[in-house]
């Protein structure tokens, strides 16, 4: 599996220590575990733009696509063994029905790239029906546990299901962008889907998971950022700063 090194063409990861295991934070909101040629994306959220657009309400259409792009990208930069769904994939049960004949053929062509782990999600309690791969609730890969929502099982380590995203300050200005949250033990990814938002990470929501403080990398453009707990803001932000 190619490591840091290929991936710092277009970004400079973040290297952290999680429970135990040195792994590679992606400022798509990717993780990587390099030694065991494991790639992880959290709430690809498949199809949420056409379940919007069902109720009326219209999102431009190609939100699978584009996140079919940045997954793409990173198998073929990455050359991964596996690749770990870190649950909602799908953004519903029927969104897998609704995806474009090009675009489910494209993901079938990924799945057969790598092996392939769909852990189950509140948005997608099902196995994919199409698509390859090994299809739980809970998932032990490269010496980690994964579960979709933090704290949904015993024992978790990586999960996904909140969204994070951080604000952070400095010299008076400011920018919002999705976050990997970790206290060394756990850790809770960004969404890597094109169309979902962000939970700010000073939510009451990532209390009870983080009781003794955490640590933020925020995904910049071209870099992984360690933001100090200090420098967080909460979804307030002045007009002038940037998001």
């Amino acid at each position: 599996m190619q490591t840091a090194a290929r991936l710092s063409e277009t970004c400079l990861p973040g290297t952290v220590i999680l429970a135990g295991r040195e792994v590679v934070l992606d400022c798509s909101g990717a993780m990587l575990i390099p030694d065991e040629g494991v790639l992880v994306v959290s709430d690809l959220h498949f199809e949420k733009g056409s379940h919007f657009a069902q109720k009326g309400q219209f999102l431009p259409p190609y939100d699978t696509r584009a996140t079919l792009d940045g997954v793409e990208r990173l198998m073929r930069l990455c050359r991964p063994k596996t690749v770990v769904s870190l649950g909602d994939a799908f953004h519903d049960t029927d969104a897998e029905a609704r995806m474009d004949e090009a675009d489910a053929e494209r993901l079938s062509r990924l799945c057969e790239a790598a092996d392939w782990v769909w852990v189950l999600g509140n948005h997608d309690p099902l196995p994919p029906k199409r698509f390859r791969g090994t299809a739980t609730e809970i998932a032990q890969v490269a010496g980690l546990t994964f579960s979709h929502e933090p704290g949904d099982h015993e024992g978790w380590q990586v999960a996904g299901h909140l969204h994070p995203c951080a604000v952070a300050q400095k010299d008076g200005r400011g920018v919002r962008r999705p976050a990997f949250v970790t206290d060394g033990a756990h850790m809770v990814m960004p969404a890597f889907g094109a169309f979902t938002g962000g939970l700010n990470v000073l939510d009451e929501a990532f209390a009870p998971v983080f009781p003794d403080g955490f640590q933020a990398h925020l995904c910049g453009k071209s870099r992984v950022y360690a933001v100090p707990r200090k420098s967080l803001r909460g979804d307030a932000p002045p007009a002038h700063w940037m998001r």
